[in-house]
């Protein structure tokens, strides 16, 4: 079904970034690009739907072929009917303002009836669980529920071909178990499957191929009985994430207590007449990492901006050292580095980013420069920040919590897209923070990290 006859390809004005490839993917074949970030899995699935280099412009040689016909030769209309696309960040695909006229907008684009568009779109958001939120904008979905709609959109066009660039990046257990049925159901029914992934034990029932991606090439091909064969070290030492099913570690509770850094005590919020949640009740200490966990669409994400003073709580209190403080006043002590990391960049540059804070002084400079090179961000310290990978990204926002001196440092999913060595950096550096005094609250579905350095969990809307 789709076909890499000695592909290379580089973006404008770039080297290559993928070196000679040669696939063929089957119908009803999923097969899964693994490897260390930024080694050319995204451009992988980029070319597989013809989005390279006819969007995303740049140099393409060897062929790409779609059912025997060269995507070159083939108009882009066909492209998009015969292809869907899920990307890493969804919000980058959506083009309506609320769930339903999403899911619908591509069935509509390719001409179908009105009565087809609306089968189509009632059976996927039903198939998906997104029947609550027909009617929700967009914009006040969790970054869970967002990456569940782009699946619902591309799904409800009824494509061959599905190329998901990190689908499970921000869904929590139950939601990436719901989207390996769908995706072994579709392969059932002989679609194509192109996955690019770290998180790699959802797709061990489900994939036929996992093909190691390295400096552009294709170096390795696993069956995922080989890939969960390979020791501890070996998956280290090639930047993977753990192939089998890792159970959330058996953390302590991060109960109410007096007298923490952090209290929240009995805090409810209402958004529009809707309770997000209500009577929360936890704490965090200094030298803590606390995992905030629970399913997608819980709140998490609106608890913390009530912690860092970017939303009011609707009743309830919370308090640092002891003191009730108003969210104004929060955003001295707190710093909140959000999951979409695109909203808090301000300068033109990554070294400018990580001293916004700080005093213009010498032994500042030298401090910010130590930790981008700890956090493996020094060679691009003169780049735009929006130039930077995701991971990328995820590290620049660390660095600046690091360097920022607030009391209280609050992570967004800060693992959501990085391969194990860079989870591995994350770990390693909340762990430092923590020893430092800090108190850290991570907002997680990562079992991995919460092993790595978590010392308590907060669960958000168990019974």
């Amino acid at each position: 079904m789709i076909e890499f006859e000695n592909v290379s390809f580089a973006y404008a004005g770039e080297e290559p970034c993928i070196r000679g490839v040669n696939l063929k993917a089957a119908e009803g074949e999923c097969v899964v690009f693994i490897g260390r970030s930024g080694n050319g899995k995204t451009t992988l699935t980029r070319l597989s739907s013809g989005l390279a280099p006819y969007y995303y412009e740049g140099t393409l040689d060897g062929k790409v072929r779609l059912g025997g016909t060269d995507l070159a030769a083939m108009p882009q209309w066909e492209r998009s009917k015969r292809v869907g696309c899920v990307f890493q960040d969804p919000k980058s695909q959506f083009f309506s303002g609320e769930l339903a006229g999403e899911v619908a907008f591509g069935c509509e684009n390719l001409g179908f009836s009105v009565p087809e568009i609306r089968m189509r779109t009632d059976g996927v958001i039903r198939a998906m669980g997104l029947g609550g939120l027909r009617k929700t904008p967009l914009d006040r979905l969790s970054s869970g529920e967002k990456q569940k709609v782009a699946i619902a959109a591309a799904r409800a066009a009824g494509p061959r071909v599905f190329t998901l660039d990190e689908p499970t990046a921000n869904l929590d257990e139950e939601s990436a178990g719901r989207l390996s049925e769908t995706l072994a159901e579709l392969k059932k029914q002989g679609h194509t499957l192109i996955v690019a992934e770290h998180r790699l034990s959802w797709l061990m029932g489900i994939a036929d191929r996992f093909l190691y991606v390295d400096g552009g090439r294709i170096v390795r091909e696993f069956s995922p009985r080989e890939l969960a064969a390979l020791s501890a070290g070996e998956t280290a030492r090639m930047g993977l994430r753990r192939p089998c099913k890792t159970k959330q570690p058996p953390l302590p509770r991060a109960d109410y207590r007096s007298g923490a850094a952090v209290e929240v005590r009995q805090v409810c919020c209402l958004l529009k007449g809707k309770t997000i949640f209500r009577d929360v009740d936890f704490s965090a200490s200094p030298g803590e990492v606390v995992a905030v966990t629970g399913r997608n669409g819980k709140g998490k994400t609106t608890l913390a901006k009530i912690l860092c003073g970017l939303r009011r709580e609707s009743s309830g209190s919370v308090l640092f050292s002891g003191k009730k403080i108003p969210p104004h006043r929060r955003r001295a002590r707190v710093f909140y580095s959000a999951n979409d990391t695109n909203t808090q960049f301000f300068t033109p540059s990554v070294e400018e980013e990580v001293l916004l804070l700080l005093p213009r002084r010498e032994e500042n400079l030298e401090r910010a420069r130590e930790t981008l090179r700890q956090l493996g961000l020094f060679e691009y310290r003169t780049r735009h920040p929006a130039t930077l990978s995701g991971g990328q990204k995820q590290r620049l926002s660390l660095a600046c919590a690091v360097l920022s001196g607030r009391e209280v440092l609050i992570f967004d999913e800060p693992t959501s897209g990085l391969d194990g060595g860079n989870m591995k950096i994350i770990s390693d550096v909340l762990g430092r923070q923590a020893g430092c005094g800090k108190t850290v609250l991570v907002i997680t579905h990562d079992p991995e990290l919460m092993e790595a350095c978590c010392t308590r969990r907060f669960s958000l809307g168990a019974e």
